[in-house]
């Protein structure tokens, strides 16, 4: 499949390197497709790995990951083009923070979330909240912490749900959908708590699993 990414921080590039290990093209979309941090991903990514500006990398992919920084991601989308997108399965992996003195926190929530105004600047494309609640090492590698955590996702669109489900157990993950983007609303505290317990720890070695009955 071709994968295009949104974004050129660890997040996106190490998305872009699990992809591109499992067979996907990727390509990564930045404001500067050509610097040197861009140059060496390419060169770690490998052959099925390209790079260009946003609106490329949108209309490369038949799925797009948006990876950017929340203050960053609606100008990213504005520049990447919702005509590009129009119909596409679009991974929102953000988490809305905004950092103060006593560290981050969520900038919205309660009656919005990042996934519900990524749907809204695209309302085109088939939205899926994913990724967003475990660090981007763990994201192509579930079983990193030696047991398989679960992945809470959410979205409007069934099938787009499904394509992210497929992708997610490539990478190992078990995954829980809560239903439609406004669950959002849920995950992205998830996601904020597993922030919170890393700034209290310094350790990133954590993650969430829903346990059941046996």
């Amino acid at each position: 499949m071709n994968i295009g990414i949104i974004g050129t921080g660890v997040v996106g590039q190490t998305l872009g390197v699990g992809l591109t290990g499992l067979g996907h093209q990727v390509m990564l979309g930045s404001r500067e497709p050509h610097s040197q941090k861009i140059q060496e991903w390419l060169g770690q990514a490998g052959s099925q790995a390209r790079a260009g500006e946003f609106s490329e990398a949108a209309s490369f992919g038949e799925l797009v990951i948006v990876a950017t920084l929340w203050d960053g991601t609606e100008n990213a989308l504005k520049l990447a083009g919702a005509e590009n997108l129009a119909g596409k399965v679009v991974i929102d992996t953000t988490n809305p923070l905004k950092f103060g003195e006593n560290g981050p926190d969520l900038t919205i929530g309660f009656t919005d979330s990042a996934g519900e105004s990524v749907q809204r600047w695209l309302p085109q494309a088939r939205v899926v909240k994913a990724f967003n609640i475990v660090p981007a090492a763990m994201m192509i590698k579930a079983d990193l912490l030696g047991e398989t955590p679960d992945m809470f996702i959410c979205g409007n669109d069934a099938e787009a749900k499904q394509t992210v489900t497929s992708l997610l157990k490539d990478f190992g993950w078990p995954t829980i959908d809560m239903g439609n983007i406004e669950e959002a609303r849920l995950i992205e505290p998830l996601g904020m708590l597993w922030i919170k317990h890393f700034f209290r720890t310094k350790n990133g070695q954590h993650a969430f699993k829903l346990v059941r009955p046996a």
